[in-house]
């Protein structure tokens, strides 16, 4: 694949995003799975936070851009049966994981491009997840290769997608559309729709995955940058999305150097770092972070299509069980949502994990 596909794939990141909270999203949250979650989950009814409630044309036309995108390349293949269940599970964690950090990878980025000092930590707690899951990954993890599947249980999630967005676009009374808060703060619909269509459909093309690019270098070392793109060109992503988003904010407006008084951050960084921990470690283990498992559950991965409903199932959880970091700190029950989860995670690795078996086959696809 030629460089500069990888180049605009980070620039549709990083302009996007910041368009999209020029023209009306949170400051800093042009692009969050997880806090976009947690407003689809209100929208049809998962917790009755009257603030977080937003069926968000981002989050549906990421799934729906990867099908259309897949579609076309013949790239769209139904596989599944690769631990679905414990997918689940780790998916409502990565939601956890995400709401005590205030943010999916992808917002991490985007707030250190807006000059949130204090969202360093959570760059930190991603890394020290990913090589955590990679340890178990190297000694013999496996979650079970995925088979071939009927092609109807892929079109699920799609469908599933396609049928929101037109009750969205119907503003059906059943569901919740916030008129304060955070779920009501949002950029033009068809803006909102357009920019997740064409972030789904090149992060299918480009397999675009934060935890994935970071966990290359560990894998492969120097020659991952050496050679990248030549590799996989993911890094080049990371690097353009941050590069671009960094000028968009800057020449927006939007950019504010500062530890303090940032959005959506506290001064909770133990915990913070704590639950970017729990992000990279979880999507280490079901290969690929919060975006990646949209993408993917819209290209016919009905394992990864669990492990969306999961993080459906988790963002109702932070909001009705209060797992979320606020301005305030981090509360009680999020910290011991942290611990347990972290607790749960290492449990799955060891039961998992085949002695002197190496990197189990379904982890090694898509590696050069």
């Amino acid at each position: 694949m030629k460089k500069r596909n990888f180049v605009i794939m980070g620039a549709i990141m990083g302009v996007g995003s910041f368009v999209l909270s020029y023209f009306g999203n949170p400051a800093n949250t042009g692009v969050c799975v997880s806090c976009f979650m947690e407003n689809v989950s209100g929208a049809i009814g998962l917790h009755d936070n009257v603030r977080m409630q937003y069926l968000r044309p981002e989050i549906l036309g990421i799934v729906l851009g990867a099908f259309a995108w897949s579609v076309y390349r013949k790239d769209f293949v139904t596989t599944g049966g690769s631990s679905p269940l414990l997918r689940f599970m780790v998916g409502v964690l990565l939601i956890i994981g995400c709401s005590v950090f205030i943010g999916c990878p992808v917002k991490m980025v985007l707030r250190i491009a807006a000059g949130d000092v204090g969202a360093l930590v959570g760059v930190v707690g991603l890394i020290a997840g990913i090589y955590i899951g990679l340890e178990f990954v190297e000694n013999g993890f496996q979650l079970g290769k995925p088979t071939e599947t009927p092609k109807a249980s892929g079109y699920v999630i799609p469908a599933f997608m396609l049928f929101l967005l037109i009750l969205g676009v119907m503003k059906a009374p059943f569901i919740g559309f916030s008129e304060k808060g955070g779920g009501a703060m949002h950029a033009p619909f068809l803006l909102s729709l357009g920019l997740g269509l064409l972030i789904g459909g090149w992060a299918q093309h480009t397999q675009f995955c934060v935890t994935g690019g970071i966990a290359r270098v560990f894998l492969w070392g120097p020659r991952e940058i050496m050679n990248c793109p030549r590799s996989t060109g993911l890094l080049v992503s990371l690097a353009s999305f941050f590069v671009f988003a960094l000028v968009t904010s800057l020449l927006t407006g939007q950019f504010s150097f500062g530890l303090y008084g940032q959005p959506s951050s506290n001064e909770s960084y133990g915990w913070a770092f704590l639950g970017m921990l729990l992000v990279g470690f979880g999507s280490v283990l079901i290969r690929g972070c919060p975006l990646r498992q949209l993408v993917s559950a819209g290209q016919g991965d009905t394992d990864a299509g669990v492990t969306v409903f999961g993080m459906l199932v988790g963002a109702a959880f932070v909001q009705n069980w209060g797992l979320g970091g606020n301005s305030s700190g981090t509360p009680v029950t999020a910290q011991v949502a942290i611990l347990f989860g972290l607790l749960l995670l290492f449990i799955v690795g060891m039961v998992n994990r085949k002695r002197g078996y190496g990197i189990a086959p379904e982890y090694q696809l898509g590696l050069d």
